[in-house]
């Protein structure tokens, strides 16, 4: 798989439901996560229940499609800004539904693509939206994990690594 993708942005909440705020730069701790992030500190919503989401990811694109009423079916249209989707790495170029399993770059990091993410009914809530989780059904994202830790920040490229 050739591709070549950039970091656009970071974003972290330190509890369930509060405001994502955006970083400059964000540290990435091995078998951990994003430091000040909700599920770094365990108070994430899923945070009980066993599974891998240290770092998330989420597309660009996915979020330009939604603006654009993309796809026709379901048909949801709406602006999800960055900071909304509760992610805390928003992509350009990346083909995250392919990385399941595979390991990758972002700047100084590794990591490993674990599963996909799946849309939760309570961000129509959280946002006003209603027919958003049918709009990101399979596109919210990509939960990974982190094995090699380091600073990340905004314009950093995103490469393959050889599996």
């Amino acid at each position: 798989m050739t591709w070549q993708g950039s970091l656009l942005h970071i974003h972290i909440a330190p509890a369930a439901s509060y405001e994502m705020e955006e970083l400059a730069e964000a540290q990435l701790i091995a078998g951990r996560g994003v430091v000040g992030d909700r599920y770094y500190l365990g108070t994430g919503t899923y945070s009980p229940k066993p599974d891998v989401r240290e770092v998330t990811l989420i597309e660009i694109e996915v979020l330009e499609a939604i603006a654009n009423g993309e796809p026709k079916i379901p048909g949801f249209k709406g602006t999800l800004k960055p900071e909304d989707h509760r992610r805390n790495l928003t992509t350009r170029g990346v083909p995250l539904n392919h990385l399941v399993g595979k390991r990758f770059r972002v700047g100084e990091t590794v990591l490993r693509a674990a599963r996909m993410n799946f849309p939760c009914k309570y961000i129509e809530e959280l946002l006003g939206m209603p027919g958003l989780y049918e709009g990101l059904l399979n596109r919210s994202g990509l939960n990974c994990s982190i094995e090699v830790g380091g600073i990340i920040r905004p314009g950093d490229p995103i490469l393959p690594m050889d599996q």
